[in-house]
């Protein structure tokens, strides 16, 4: 029993896999927020290479 006892509290002491499952829920939740803004992510990214491509071709003019 008291081996038992002994290993069911090192059973709760041990951390050891709390680093690998808290960056498995940080990357369930980025994963899950780019799903659900998606079209808005797509949408602010090609307007700023457009942007972008307009100011190098206006670098290039001159």
């Amino acid at each position: 029993m008291k081996k038992f006892k002994n290993f069911s509290k090192n059973l709760f002491k041990n951390k050891s896999g709390q680093g690998a499952t808290e960056y498995i829920l940080l990357l369930v939740v980025v994963v899950s927020l780019v799903m659900l803004f998606k079209e808005q992510i797509k949408t602010a990214v090609t307007s700023k290479i457009e942007d972008l491509k307009s100011g190098i071709s206006s670098v290039n003019v001159q």
